[in-house]
């Protein structure tokens, strides 16, 4: 069943179709399903809603039947059959067959994990072929979901991101044309995770790999002497703390218009995605 959220936007019903291990920390879900073939997308870095279902479901609980009302009649169901709800990026879509990737950071899973694993971590850790989900995604190619659009005269892309944001970089390092000089720091957990990007633009990538022998993050970023350039553009995203303290940094200290600069809080050290929502943020 699909239904009209609010346009460009809509549910599609899809089913796992297979799954990749890309590292220690990292896997990629790959869905399919009839409903794709309305599915549009232009973005890179295109955001979803992903809701997913609890424990001994066989599929997310959101009461489509009520059109648009289907949020608050959600919001009101018990926590327990509440579909989960995530926000992530769309890794790739391929048509014939129309299929979709969603890369997960698996938070918390495995052993020696130092937190506890949530719910779409524990979920994309077990994924099977057939396993089904809803996603809340656009039917316009060209949607306010998408946040990496540099300006046309940009002469240099600087990008910063954690492992939440891998897949969106990723994809839009492959995306850039030959002759696009781009900066680029990508942060992940452990150095199984650090992947191959095959892109035409004059790319330099820098992995970081988060330990405590290993650079801090915004030292790196901070100490880093950039292309001479008169109109960058940045894109920043990840754990809410340190994307703002980055974007500080370009407008602050490195004079960026700030108009330059998109910055994206995936998430917030210490707080679920409810919590944040709830915030406001």
């Amino acid at each position: 069943m699909t239904t009209a959220v609010a346009a460009p936007y809509r549910f599609f019903s899809l089913q796992v179709v297979r799954t990749r291990r890309l590292g220690p920390s990292l896997v990629r879900v790959t869905f399919g399903g009839s409903e794709l073939c309305d599915f549009r997308s232009e973005g890179r870095d295109q955001s979803l809603s992903l809701f997913l279902p609890h424990p001994g479901q066989q599929e997310p609980v959101v009461p489509l039947d009520l059109g648009d009302g289907w949020w608050q009649a959600w919001r009101e169901l018990p926590d327990d059959v509440r579909a989960v709800m995530r926000s992530y990026t769309l890794r790739e879509l391929r048509r014939d067959p129309d299929e979709v990737d969603i890369d997960f950071a698996l938070h918390g899973v495995g052993p020696g994990a130092a937190t506890a694993a949530g719910p779409a971590s524990r979920w994309a850790a077990r994924a099977v072929p057939g396993d089904r989900v809803l996603v809340l995604g656009p039917v316009l190619a060209d949607n306010r979901a998408i946040r990496f659009r540099p300006p046309e005269d940009t002469d240099l892309v600087v990008m910063w991101g954690d492992e939440t944001a891998v897949p969106a970089a990723t994809a839009t390092l492959e995306s850039l044309p030959a002759g696009t000089r781009v900066r680029a720091w990508l942060q992940v957990p452990h150095p199984g995770d650090i992947q191959d990007v095959r892109t035409d633009a004059d790319a330099e990538i820098i992995w970081l790999v988060r330990g405590e022998s290993d650079p801090d993050p915004l030292d790196a970023v901070r100490g880093a002497q950039l292309p001479p350039t008169a109109r960058p553009y940045v894109w920043i995203a990840g754990e809410s703390g340190q994307v703002k303290a980055l974007r500080r940094h370009f407008v602050q200290e490195r004079g960026v218009d700030r108009r330059r600069v998109t910055f994206v809080g995936y998430w917030r050290r210490g707080l679920t995605e409810e919590q944040l929502r709830a915030a406001g943020e």
